[in-house]
């Protein structure tokens, strides 16, 4: 592809999650992140996408600006010692390689479990924060628009979005997996984001499994509105979360904050009689690693929650090659719209070359001419001009499809005299 996009990606397939969620972003940060490498860097068709999984960097650029990327993701984080995540990151500096790597996350074909919505929701987030910032060009706004199309292909045309393979079903399972000894198992979900709110969801649905599902969110009217959805949950307020859990046999946080919510001190005082699972779906990480040191207490977290061999997933799995050949589908879309791109300033100045003839012979004729036939000959030579113009459009863009349009553009410059031309 001719277009100098690039990007910088640091995901699970390099980054264990203690380096993840080191360079993780939140929304704000995201935000604050795009005006730095947009005003600062001065680099366009941006998208900073940030989850679970990984962080990533899309832009355009003639030279390679990932060092000045990761340095800058450095500042924000205030990582001094940014240059020894270097090894974690893949620079995409190819713009086949940086599109086709930011279709396959979107798809969810590079997920941690495959063909996860979530992602694609994600995607979208972070393409409207780029427009948000005036950081995404024509080019991006056509990529992403692509993007949006072929997932809604793959959402109609394929069995790859079916079922409940996702890291929130993943969680459930792992649930199931852990409580297998245990008669109706206590669970508390403590932060209802979006995987949080999922995971309730699929809990609910097989509520029959479970003794009771508790929900615990910093802004209780989310916790309640989701408690109704489901048919009527326990909600316990944050002050009254340390009895909430001393009851629970698995606690299930997603909360979202920089630092760890429960800390060893805080599992210690449980008064722990059996065993206690936590599970932690956020990054950075909502559980503190010690946690684990506390007799009874078993830890687990995102990178423990791992594709499963089930039948919605092998359905997903199956559904693979179909959703790749819909990709190349798209990626082939794309390359003739960014060739056709490369001419428009050679067809913009085609049509400012004819027009600019087209006048000179009207007003040659038009002192002769009376109101009605001034108008016909308006119509008449602003016809031919267009057909004229058509004919050389058409020739450029098969040209452009065959790899084939410098000649041609050469012999139009002459012919037109477009050197003089000014871009329209």
């Amino acid at each position: 592809m001719s277009h100098p996009f690039k990007a910088v990606s640091l995901s699970f397939k390099k980054a264990p999650l203690a380096i993840r969620e080191l360079l993780s972003l939140d929304e704000a940060a995201c935000r604050r992140f795009l005006h730095t490498l947009h005003h600062d860097l001065g680099l366009s068709d941006l998208l900073v996408l940030s989850t679970c999984n990984r962080t990533e960097v899309y832009y355009a650029a003639d030279d390679d600006r990932s060092r000045e990327i990761i340095l800058a993701l450095g500042d924000l984080k205030a990582r001094a010692d940014i240059g020894d995540f270097l090894p974690y990151f893949d620079l995409l500096t190819d713009a086949d390689a940086a599109v086709q790597h930011l279709f396959e996350v979107a798809m969810g074909l590079d997920a941690q479990v495959v063909g996860d919505l979530q992602i694609s929701n994600q995607v979208k987030n972070a393409y409207q924060w780029s427009a948000d910032a005036d950081a995404a060009g024509p080019f991006l706004h056509r990529l992403l628009h692509t993007v949006f199309f072929t997932n809604k292909r793959v959402q109609n045309e394929t069995t790859f979005r079916d079922g409940a393979a996702s890291v929130s079903y993943a969680a459930l399972e792992l649930v199931e997996e852990l409580t297998a000894d245990v008669a109706q198992p206590r669970v508390l979900v403590v932060g209802l984001g979006e995987i949080g709110a999922d995971v309730v969801r699929h809990l609910a649905d097989h509520r029959s499994d479970y003794g009771e599902i508790v929900l615990c969110n910093r802004t209780r009217a989310r916790a309640e509105q989701l408690a109704e959805e489901c048919g009527g949950l326990r909600v316990v307020d944050f002050e009254n979360l340390v009895p909430a859990l001393k009851e629970a046999d698995v606690v299930i946080s997603s909360i979202n904050r920089a630092e760890p919510f429960f800390t060893r001190e805080l599992a210690a005082n449980l008064e722990i009689l059996s065993f206690k699972f936590f599970i932690d779906l956020s990054v950075p990480r909502s559980i503190a690693a010690d946690v684990e040191q506390v007799p009874g207490v078993l830890v687990y977290n995102i990178d423990a929650i791992q594709s499963k061999a089930s039948a919605a997933l092998e359905l997903r799995l199956a559904a693979v090659p179909q959703v790749r050949a819909i990709v190349a589908e798209s990626l082939a879309g794309l390359q003739d719209w960014a060739k056709e791109m490369l001419v428009s300033p050679i067809i913009q100045k085609m049509k400012a070359s004819l027009e600019q003839i087209r006048l000179e012979e009207l007003d040659r004729f038009q002192k002769k001419a009376t109101p009605a036939e001034s108008k016909l000959l308006d119509e008449a030579t602003r016809s031919l001009m267009q057909k004229v113009l058509k004919q050389h459009v058409l020739h450029l863009k098969t040209a452009c499809k065959r790899d084939d349009a410098d000649a041609l553009v050469e012999l139009l410059g002459e012919i037109f005299d477009l050197e003089k031309q000014p871009v329209a």
